[in-house]
């Protein structure tokens, strides 16, 4: 990452990036020269990786409309604008089909997708309005193409993801506004960590033709490509980020 700045003065709008996946994309951003708020839940967590990085933190609910609208527009405030979205915050629990409460649906779908859309409205609209395009980033998960057992609420989510981001590109493409999906396999974040064992570990990375699992890096590369001008004629897609344990 050497000298790069492809970012260099890009107003750039987080979420979930107090840990994970999204605190290195948010660093790495701030590292090609982004100006970065961190949208997240977790003050504590959040507002240490900011100071640590170099961007600005505000805590939000993402579950609830009224203050995710408030937090983006705050956001656009503190950046004088928003070149890139990236919507990265979620939530997994682990249940059945036959096990699934209803309520515990409803909470994974506000997190994982609903808030999605109230975040790309917010920021599309600022976009539209600016009138120089922009790039929307949505993680999705490889759960969303394949499921994955005890994942039916958190699977389900990720598949909207992708049904809303394919939406969202048709939609904003006339404005210049471009919107992907990234499908991450296995990757060991703080998210999920307590059903890991040395020995699932060892079988989820024999899924992978590279024989490892992914890392927080493999994902944020894609991130940044994809809102990058190298990727500028990517929207629409969901992408894999899985070391070819999905191919499709």
């Amino acid at each position: 990452m050497t000298g790069m700045r492809r970012f260099e003065g890009s107003r750039v709008i987080v979420t979930g990036a107090a840990r994970g996946i999204g605190a290195r994309i948010a660093e790495r951003f701030v590292h090609e020269g982004a100006r970065v708020v961190i949208l997240d839940w977790n003050a504590e967590a959040g507002r240490a990786h900011a100071e640590r990085i170099g961007a600005t933190f505000i805590q939000v609910d993402l579950s609830d409309n009224d203050a995710t609208k408030r937090a983006v527009r705050a956001a656009i405030e503190e950046l004088s604008g928003v070149d890139v979205l990236i919507n990265n915050a979620g939530m997994l629990r682990f249940a059945s089909v036959l096990e699934t409460d209803p309520d515990e649906w409803d909470a994974m779908f506000a997190v994982n997708t609903r808030a999605m859309l109230v975040t790309t409205q917010v920021a599309a609209a600022a976009m539209i309005a600016a009138g120089q395009g922009g790039a929307v980033v949505n993680l999705a998960s490889m759960a969303a193409k394949t499921g994955g057992e005890g994942q039916v609420a958190y699977a389900a989510s990720k598949a909207a993801v992708v049904a809303l981001t394919r939406v969202a590109a048709l939609e904003l493409g006339e404005h210049g506004i471009r919107v992907n999906a990234m499908c991450p396999g296995y990757v060991l974040t703080e998210m999920g960590a307590d059903t890991r064992t040395p020995e699932k570990v060892a079988l989820w990375s024999s899924y992978s033709p590279l024989g490892r699992l992914g890392t927080t890096d493999d994902v944020a590369g894609l991130a940044l490509f994809l809102a990058s001008c190298d990727g500028e004629y990517f929207t629409g897609q969901a992408v894999n980020v899985t070391g070819g344990m999905v191919m499709h």
